[in-house]
């Protein structure tokens, strides 16, 4: 079913900036003061933990004592840069001894378990601390504890029923947390954690007595932004201040040298570096490494400091990356083939759930989000784990909480699902490969509970017309500096009736359009990725959903349309 287009509702725009157009923009976001837009650090409230005293007497014991710290990271671009920042962080502070590992996620799979504890014991850890990870992992904590470590959880995932029995624990989505942080990213959380942990060791006179430079958290803010922005958590305020601390370190230079050469790899340029270019460019090439090897190679090139070297590492991601794009594309085309024979047996599941004995593990987390994007309907993507086990990566659309949804099946099937855990809109299981017909007809019943076919229809909203003067350089600068945007704070979205004035294809799959809009007498030049038109000349008028960006081209700067979506104009509902 085709996506309609929503305008935004506006009951009254409220005087923000003093620019009409993003007052309109800001208040459909709901930002209802200037103080929403001020992005300083010193807007930043830190969060005051459930656990936290307990956390910082614990760090506080081991650089005190030098025991050997063992960072245990996720194997995603969240994970990476939280578990760099804690290694980083905690070496500025004295630690002497700081190591880290990631679960290989295919031998040993997500979180802290006991088989990667076991793994682990070798290396003697007096001091374990998790990033982006922890909270479901009862087993694991417990075999640590058993070999007589002690353990720091840091975690954003929502929790099950049960804690770990960890020394301390800090998710601002654990019960009785009041912080309000619940939108941090894992490396914003350890952030926080480690600035915390500054201060109590500032006014404990430590920096003084061990004679070290008391290190200042900020530098480290492009590992936050660059980990936030690619983990897509939810940009409320602190959260953009955050990001647009860090992008501004970036665009000065001022970050790690692995950032700096993943922009290059990336065909980026650092100076103008902004939110979308971390979603789109670098961070798949970070999550290149976890997805399909190990995503030590990615933390290894955000904690070297020597550029030559943080150069190689960012070539070797960047040909993950493409490897990874050649194994998505081939793992989509064997996904519409699905598609399009269940459509020919009846029409799609609710709650969809695809599996191949083919497809990769590390790349079902984008396949299941490039599939509901055409389906427009929660989708778990599926592969074998061993002969005996299967592994989903489930992505959800607004309405359903995805990780209380297989919660839910859970609660009915006892037993069914072997282990899962998520946040609303993305989550992640294991079950038997004999169960998987069972959970399909489950996971789509519980779906049909809360959404209904309404809710299948894709929904772009949009923030409006822009008038014929705003088709410019300067308001596509505007836009481009009025973020940061991602989720929760969406990039601008304009919606127009058009007529195309000429059309010509680009490479294999995408066309250039040169547009009028409808009652002006100017041009304006468009590109379509991935889109051709069904329509030959003369074409008809078209109402187009489109974004406003600054194209740079052989260092020329020029406006032009991105086109998200295109369909026949109607008259009959005029905007």
């Amino acid at each position: 079913m085709s996506a309609i287009i929503v305008r935004r509702e506006v009951p009254g725009v409220l005087p923000l900036t003093g620019s009409p157009l993003l007052d309109r923009i800001y208040t459909a976001r709901r930002v209802r003061s200037a103080r929403e837009l001020d992005h300083r650090l010193e807007c930043l409230t830190p969060p005051a933990f459930e656990g936290l005293g307990e956390a910082l007497a614990l760090l506080a014991e081991a650089l005190e004592r030098r025991w050997r710290i063992l960072v245990v990271g996720d194997f995603d671009a969240d994970g990476a840069t939280g578990t760099a920042l804690a290694v980083r962080g905690l070496r500025a502070m004295g630690a002497r001894d700081v190591r880290f590992r990631v679960p290989d996620r295919f031998r040993f799979g997500y979180g802290l378990s006991p088989d990667l504890v076991a793994a682990l014991a070798p290396e003697r850890p007096q001091l374990l601390i998790t990033v982006d990870n922890g909270i479901s992992s009862l087993q694991g904590v417990a075999a640590a504890r058993e070999l007589g470590c002690r353990v720091l959880v840091t975690d954003h995932h929502l929790p099950g029923p049960e804690l770990p029995a960890a020394d301390a624990i800090i998710d601002p989505n654990q019960p009785g947390d009041e912080s309000g942080a619940n939108n941090l990213a894992g490396v914003g959380v350890i952030f926080f954690v480690l600035a915390a942990l500054r201060r109590h060791l500032d006014d404990a006179g430590w920096f003084a007595r061990e004679n070290l430079p008391r290190p200042n958290l900020a530098g480290f803010l492009d590992l936050v932004a660059l980990g936030t922005v690619a983990d897509v958590v939810p940009l409320d305020h602190g959260n953009r201040v955050l990001v647009e601390q860090g992008l501004r370190r970036i665009r000065a230079g001022r970050c790690v040298p692995g950032i700096s050469a993943l922009a290059r790899v990336a065909g980026c340029r650092q100076a103008q570096l902004d939110a979308t270019d971390i979603g789109f460019r670098l961070g798949p090439r970070l999550n290149a490494a976890g997805r399909l090897e190990d995503m030590s190679i990615g933390i290894d090139c955000l904690l070297s400091d020597d550029p030559a070297e943080a150069e190689a590492v960012a070539a070797r991601l960047d040909g993950l990356n493409r490897e990874r794009r050649a194994i998505g594309e081939r793992m989509q085309t064997e996904a519409e083939q699905a598609l399009e024979i269940l459509q020919l047996d009846a029409a799609l599941p609710y709650g969809l759930c695809l599996f191949d004995e083919g497809w990769h593990q590390g790349v079902l987390g984008i396949l299941a989000a490039r599939v509901r994007e055409r389906t427009h309907r929660p989708v778990i993507a599926l592969a074998p784990d061993g002969e005996d086990l299967v592994k989903g990566s489930a992505r959800s659309v607004p309405g359903l909480h995805i990780r209380d949804s297989i919660a839910a099946v859970d609660g009915r099937h006892p037993g069914l699902i072997r282990k899962f855990g998520g946040h609303a809109s993305a989550a992640g299981l294991t079950l038997a490969r004999e169960a998987l017909p069972l959970f399909q007809d489950a996971f789509d019943a519980e779906v049909r509970r809360h959404l209904g076919p309404e809710d299948l229809r894709g929904v772009l909203y949009s923030d409006g017309e822009l008038g014929a003067g705003e088709f410019s350089l300067p308001v596509a600068e505007a836009l481009r500096a009025a973020g940061p945007w991602g989720q929760g704070f969406p990039e601008p979205l304009f919606d127009g009736v058009f007529q195309v004035l000429a059309h010509r294809p680009v490479g294999r799959n995408h066309c250039q359009l040169t547009l009028r809009p409808r009652g002006s007498d100017i041009s304006v030049q468009a590109m379509a990725f991935n889109r051709v038109l069904p329509w030959s000349a003369p074409w008809p008028e078209l109402r187009i959903a489109y974004r406003l960006e600054v194209n740079e081209f052989r260092n020329r700067r020029s406006a032009r349309l991105i086109v998200e979506h295109l369909e026949l104009a109607d008259d009959r509902h005029p905007y």
